[in-house]
């Protein structure tokens, strides 16, 4: 089905039609994670946000190069120009080989991703495998005339660069405003000016991670990790580059500069990012020390938490507000959301149960014809997940009049809504029902036989035999079953 998808472009601060530049191929490209500390709720959100992304377009039947970088080179403070390497401090303090501390996260990293349905990147490129293609953007930059050398470090001109291009295009700023701010801070040191960031950095003595170069042996300034690698992948014009709103500055806004400076003009069609999760309205991360991991979100140990909550139920408690707004972090959030990921769990489980009529009857026939299209719109208006969560809650209630057997539908209708509603929960937006493992044979056997009994109950209540239905729901107890009527469908779950 040809789909017309709007995606929210924040370089033109509005939703633009999405035109891939060498269609069917798209290239993406979205920053992940700095690899010197365990995964928090934080790193999730950027990360199923674009596998979304990734998911759909695979689904519209572009091919995807979706490029996501490890930063192993690590993060310093501020604008990467000040500070100790947080992976070289980490490696010096415990005794361990740099790369053993980028390694141990990187794969903590996976783990987590793993757990929450994220689908591997199409190329995972490391800051450290390509020094080589970092210093060649460097050379390229200082060759144009937009950096200079200073004392060993190399620092982009952003005054040279603003005379004829503009520097804060994606974030709004104006260069002399941010000059203005940059004055209240003690002094420039090596730089010509505060604004101006380092594209390579001399490594003091003490400094692990190093690298040999024409200026210095030292390290790439942060920035230019992503502008060198999405290059080398992409090329030099490529379709999506994504990350969290907390990048768009400085980072982003670097990332074009060096773009422009080193090939005369822009690489990225679309920008695109999503929205923080906060705690009391504060951002959540490091180094505000407010952070909560997700294996603490897995297993329930920490403070903040209630109880533990599943990978499933964090994936659609981000699924559930759109990616471009602001996520607060609750134990009554996350335990709203639970139940939401089990009242579709459990229309899709109830779902299988439902045997075909010989016709579908009016209201339901309007919903089901409707679904798939709804669905289709809410994803193309700027992957609006909420949208589409809402509308197979609605199918959801279709099911549970089926079960009760307060509606029909034909043979054709009832596959068309089952192939609807797994495409969108399970394919598209990346649920999973955890609750028979998946993997089990035997579980998912015996769950087809206690789903059975209930749709023998749910005709005996359709029937009035009253008697017979309180019989199974009582013999289902004596025998360690817990059965619920709700609101939302029948649930049961075995008592240990």
């Amino acid at each position: 089905m040809q789909q017309s998808l709007l995606i929210y472009n924040t370089l033109t601060r509005q939703k633009e039609r999405f035109e891939p530049l060498h269609a069917p191929n798209v290239g993406m490209y979205v920053c992940g994670p700095t690899v010197y500390g365990d995964p928090h709720l934080g790193h999730a959100r950027p990360a199923i946000t674009f596998d979304i992304v990734f998911r759909y377009l695979t689904h519209l039947g572009y091919k995807v190069r979706y490029v996501r970088n490890i930063t192993d080179v690590g993060h310093l403070e501020h604008d990467a120009d000040e500070g100790e390497d947080k992976i070289s401090k980490k490696a010096r303090l415990e005794q361990l080989e740099p790369m053993e501390v980028a390694q141990y996260y990187t794969n903590r990293y996976h783990e987590a991703m793993d757990a929450l349905g994220v689908k591997r990147p199409s190329i995972e490129p490391h800051a450290t495998g390509h020094i080589i293609e970092q210093q060649e953007l460097v050379s390229q930059i200082l060759e144009n005339g937009f950096a200079y050398v200073s004392n060993g470090s190399v620092y982009f001109d952003t005054d040279a660069y603003n005379k004829k291009h503009r520097y804060g295009i994606l974030s709004g700023r104006n260069l002399d405003d941010v000059k203005d701010a940059s004055r209240q801070l003690d002094g420039i040191g090596e730089k010509r000016h505060q604004a101006d960031f380092a594209l390579w950095k001399k490594a003091q003595p003490e400094h692990i991670m190093r690298w040999h170069s024409e200026w210095s042996d030292g390290f790439p300034g942060w920035h230019c990790e992503c502008t060198a690698m999405g290059r080398k992948y992409l090329g030099e014009h490529f379709d999506i580059h994504g990350g969290g709103m907390d990048l768009i500055f400085p980072h982003h806004e670097c990332e074009i500069a060096q773009a422009v400076a080193s090939q005369g003009d822009e690489m990225v069609h679309y920008w695109m990012h999503n929205n923080m999760i906060t705690i009391n309205g504060q951002k959540m991360g490091k180094s505000l020390g407010n952070f909560i991991t997700l294996e603490q979100f897995f297993t329930g140990n920490h403070e903040k938490l209630e109880k533990a909550f599943s990978p499933m139920t964090i994936r659609f408690f981000i699924l559930s507000a759109h990616y471009r707004g602001t996520v607060d972090f609750s134990n009554e959030a996350l335990l709203a959301s639970e139940k939401g990921l089990e009242k579709l769990m459990n229309g899709l489980r109830d779902l299988e149960r439902v045997s075909a009529d010989s016709q579908t009857d009016d209201e339901t026939k309007k919903i089901v014809d409707a679904l798939r299209q709804k669905c289709y719109d809410a994803m193309n208006d700027d992957f609006a997940t909420p949208l589409v969560i809402a509308n197979l809650f609605e199918a959801c209630s279709v099911v549970n009049k089926l079960i009760d057997h307060k509606a029909t539908i034909s043979a054709g209708d009832l596959e068309e809504l089952k192939s609807t509603m797994r495409l969108f929960a399970f394919d598209i937006l990346g649920l999973r029902d955890d609750h028979t493992g998946g993997s089990d044979e035997r579980e998912e056997a015996f769950g087809k036989v206690v789903d059975m009994v209930l749709d023998l109950r749910a005709k005996a209540k359709a029937d009035k035999d009253w008697a017979t239905s309180d019989r199974i729901r009582d013999e289902l107890a004596a025998a360690g079953f817990e059965v619920k009527d709700t609101k939302d469908g029948v649930t049961w779950k075995l008592n240990k």
